[in-house]
């Protein structure tokens, strides 16, 4: 048989459905859209305040004013949540993070003017002690250790606090045990049962959150988060802690970081029919920023393969603060 033969006789030519543009997007597996995309956003205290985060280009601070003018943009791209958190001043901290369930405090405010300004745009509001912390950590600390039921008493009240201001989502970030069912009990006791769970279910102890942790000043000023994140090497414990959060209540669980965790993504999906959220964090931003900065890659590109490789390994939902220029570049 001659080689030409040979060639002519391949049954299966791949290439076959990649030849045209058109052929290409009628075999696309996966879509990324801007439905898939929450927002988050930063907000402090002052008027017409903005201030650009060093190590996240253009990502900035925003003072409610602002802010809203922000959200407002993004809502005009089609993006339907924002994830708000909040920079707070210094002389507002303490262990007891009480500033967190302050009625009259920034992120209860941000939240109520955002329900009035943009009532079409769900508002998820963090639920952890660590921008309201003194020590910078998720929780209540003694002798140099994290207490978790002392904090999930506070957490509770911090959901319940937001829920009163009008968030749509909590999302418990902490990773203290029994949070979620306790909020979940807090919440349907005020009556707020409409009010949903976004948890932070397999959350590692990574370091791709450092640029997150200079937005908002909150980095821990001892020690570090181990005890009580997840650690990078485990899998089959996200598995635990994503069961354990769905039997407590959640609506939502969610991966962080994504980029180097979307095996996790993937085997969370398999596991559960709840949506799973995967959050594209500082660290990851930065990094493609970065790059793109020194003319080493093309930017738009990568961070288009870098989202949809998450929502192919089975996210919902991506935390990304490339949400309003990955709005515009899918228009």
């Amino acid at each position: 048989m001659s080689s030409t033969t040979e060639y002519l006789s391949l049954l299966h030519r791949p290439r076959r459905l990649r030849r045209t543009s058109s052929l290409r997007r009628m075999v696309r597996e996966t879509q990324l859209t801007v439905n898939d995309l929450i927002y988050p956003v930063f907000v402090m205290e002052g008027e017409n305040q903005q201030e650009e985060i060093p190590s996240m280009p253009e990502i900035y601070r925003y003072s409610l004013d602002l802010l809203l003018k922000e959200i407002a943009d993004a809502a005009n791209l089609g993006i339907n949540a924002v994830a708000l958190f909040p920079l707070i001043p210094t002389e507002k901290k303490d262990n007891a993070g009480t500033e967190s369930y302050n009625p009259d405090g920034l992120v209860q405010r941000t939240i109520k003017a955002i329900k009035q300004e943009i009532p079409e745009m769900t508002v998820i509001t963090d639920v952890a002690l660590d921008p309201f912390s003194s020590y910078g950590h998720d929780g209540i600390v003694k002798d140099g250790k994290i207490l978790n039921d002392e904090t999930v008493e506070v957490l509770v009240k911090q959901a319940i606090s937001q829920a009163e201001a009008g968030a749509d989502i909590v999302a418990p970030s902490d990773m203290m045990d029994g949070r979620v069912g306790a909020i979940r009990q807090g919440l349907d006791d005020a009556g707020y049962f409409d009010v949903g769970i976004l948890a932070y279910s397999a959350k590692y102890a990574s370091a791709y959150y450092g640029p997150f942790r200079d937005a908002l000043e909150s980095a821990p000023q001892f020690g570090d988060k181990q005890t009580y994140q997840m650690n990078p090497a485990n899998s089959r414990e996200a598995i635990k802690e994503v069961a354990l959060d769905i039997a407590e209540g959640a609506d939502i669980v969610m991966v962080k970081p994504a980029l180097a965790y979307l095996d996790i993504i993937g085997r969370i999906k398999e596991y559960t029919n709840l949506p799973v959220a995967a959050y594209n964090v500082s660290g990851e931003y930065a990094m493609v920023k970065a790059a793109a900065q020194q003319g080493w890659i093309d930017e738009k590109q990568v961070i288009l393969e870098t989202l949809t490789s998450m929502k192919r390994a089975g996210a919902d939902l991506i935390l990304t603060y490339f949400a309003k220029q990955v709005a515009l570049m899918l228009r």
